[in-house]
């Protein structure tokens, strides 16, 4: 797929003016498209950047930090689509040194209709529809455990949450798909692979965006499980269900665990994923929601801290809530 390129210039001029805690008051305007538990998702209203959709990572603390950074997610886009046969949408990245030698890493997309993302269809889509939508996902998601049980040298991981797919030709109009609806898979920027089981990306990352206080806590509870979950299609397909407690429509969580056994009893046994259970799928939503909750408290409180009584700079984007 040929590759979004962007004017890094322009980016610099948004950054030099960009304000985190409101981003749409920037010196040059952004339009928030969706907020992530650790990164935000936006679009810069400037010609030159109209219809692109850019995750901004200010989590680096050097150039060659970040270079490893990049040659990690070029790889894991390559894998995802050349090796494994996912879709993904037009996608580029651009890096950078602030004015004040802070690293920068911009990942691109195009922008997709907002209705057509998985989390927002389910609103729109009959029942039977989202059903089927989620039966697709999981048809999706067996290609990489595909590729990984047919090779011993990569072991790729994915977030297989439902906020991640697209619903290529979606018509908010008239909201349908069927078998061979083509779906976009999105989030990239969390680029998990092993390579004769050795992590690619460096965990520590996930904790740069976690305040001082809380880092060496996370890291001794939860970051090796965090990882680790992405490369279990067992517990991706629990948080593909427990997602839709967080999307409001619980109603479905039933079914959807039926057809995720019926995935992978009937369309994938080869793959031997033991099936997954309401209750479990219940619990796992509970703490999960818990976590991420004291986590995004604990970030404002840090916000806070830095900003109001140290008089420093807090590069990251917070949402003021997020509904659970």
């Amino acid at each position: 797929m040929k590759r979004i390129e962007v004017d890094v210039d322009l980016l610099r001029e948004f950054e030099r003016g960009l304000d985190p805690r409101h981003p749409e008051r920037s010196r040059v305007p952004a339009r928030v498209l969706g907020y992530g538990e650790i990164s935000t998702v936006f679009a810069i209203e400037v010609e030159g950047m109209c219809g692109l959709a850019f995750k901004r990572l200010p989590i680096f603390h050097t150039e060659e930090e970040m270079g490893k950074y990049r040659a990690t997610y070029e790889e894991y886009n390559r894998l995802l689509e050349e090796e494994i046969g996912l879709s993904l949408p037009p996608h580029g990245y651009a890096a950078f040194l602030t004015d004040t030698g802070r690293p920068i890493f911009y990942i691109v997309q195009q922008e997709l209709p907002a209705l057509s993302v998985g989390n927002r269809a389910i609103h729109l889509l009959p029942r039977q529809d989202i059903l089927l939508l989620v039966r697709r996902v999981l048809q999706e998601l067996c290609k990489v455990w595909e590729f990984n049980r047919r090779q011993g040298y990569w072991q790729v991981g994915i977030d297989g949450q439902i906020s991640n797919w697209a619903i290529a030709g979606f018509d908010p109009e008239h909201p349908h798909l069927d078998e061979g609806t083509r779906l976009d898979y999105m989030d990239t920027s969390t680029p998990l692979f092993r390579v004769q089981g050795m992590e690619q990306l460096n965990p520590e990352l996930f904790l740069r965006s976690a305040p001082p206080f809380l880092a060496w806590a996370l890291r001794l509870l939860f970051l090796e499980d965090v990882v680790n979950r992405y490369y279990d299609f067992h517990r991706v397909a629990v948080d593909l269900v427990a997602n839709f407690y967080k999307e409001q429509r619980p109603d479905l969580v039933p079914d959807l665990v039926a057809v995720v056994n019926e995935v992978f009893s009937q369309e994938a046994p080869h793959l031997g994923v033991p099936p997954i259970w309401e209750k479990e799928v219940r619990a796992y939503y509970r703490e999960d929601a818990q976590i991420w909750s004291l986590y995004l408290s604990a970030r404002k409180v840090d916000r806070f801290l830095r900003t109001r009584i140290l008089r420093r700079e807090y590069p990251y984007i917070l949402p003021e809530k997020i509904q659970r």
